[in-house]
């Protein structure tokens, strides 16, 4: 897909890097990316995929923006409080890159919706802020045989991880977390409080991780979980192996 004179200006510092040069940016053009969730994740991962090039990019969130939200939610503006955070985040895109096509999906996900709108993007970003919404966008993917690039955020720490089980003896969300926590025991994100500049870590380092598989460079996150403890300064990283007797990717079923 060939670049135009604008974008090979825009693009001057991805293009000199011989990881991506002319071909790796095509790539990103002709790329599409489907984020769940423009939230504290979703905000710098949108902002940085639209940045980078990724020709389309499907937002996915049924919230408007909140007063609260703008502490870390960085795509959303004081203005933005009431409207829709699909309109929000794909003008805040669009503000940076017109190159690149934003679809705004506002609707709450579910397990009849996910499998379509998965098919309709090369890889899915996952930024959403609760266990059911995580695990249904890893049985959508692992199904579609789409790779996940997932992120989670609570008080000071973050976490990372792809899951490409299609592509490999790689592990899926399950392998890591068979079942999801029962109700009320992980408290969410109004309850727990996040630090904004942490979930902008986070969001950042995740769209590192879909730019990588989009480009097919570096070393894939798939099989490592990375923690991040802000108050430490630390990352740590935990292998995960794929489990044999996963109910989804395994022999469990």
């Amino acid at each position: 897909m060939a670049l135009s004179d604008d974008e090979l200006e825009r693009y001057a510092r991805h293009i000199v890097l011989k990881e991506v040069g002319g071909p790796g940016q095509a790539r990103l053009k002709a790329a599409s990316v489907l984020v769940i969730g423009a939230g504290g994740l979703g905000s710098p991962l949108i902002l940085y995929l639209a940045a980078a090039g990724v020709g389309r990019i499907g937002v996915v969130d049924f919230d408007t923006v909140a007063l609260s939200n703008l502490q870390r939610q960085i795509a959303h503006r004081t203005q933005d409080v009431g409207l829709s955070k699909t309109v929000s985040a794909a003008q805040a895109a669009s503000a940076i890159n017109p190159h690149v096509e934003i679809v705004r999906h506002e609707l709450r996900l579910s397990a009849a919706t996910a499998p379509a709108l998965l098919q309709a993007y090369d890889l899915v970003a996952d930024g959403s802020d609760n266990f059911e919404t995580r695990f249904m966008v890893n049985d959508a993917a692992y199904r579609a045989r789409r790779t996940l690039v997932s992120a989670a955020v609570t008080g000071f720490d973050g976490q990372l991880a792809t899951f490409k089980p299609h592509a490999g003896a790689f592990p899926c969300y399950r392998c890591l977390f068979p079942a999801p926590p029962p109700p009320g025991s992980a408290p969410s994100c109004s309850e727990a409080g996040v630090l904004g500049a942490v979930a902008g870590v986070m969001g950042t380092l995740q769209a590192v991780e879909v730019l990588k598989e989009l480009l097919d460079i570096g070393q894939t996150m798939a099989g490592r979980l990375l923690i991040y403890d802000a108050l430490a300064a630390r990352l740590r990283e935990v292998k995960v192996r794929k489990d044999p007797q996963c109910t989804l990717c395994g022999s469990g079923l």
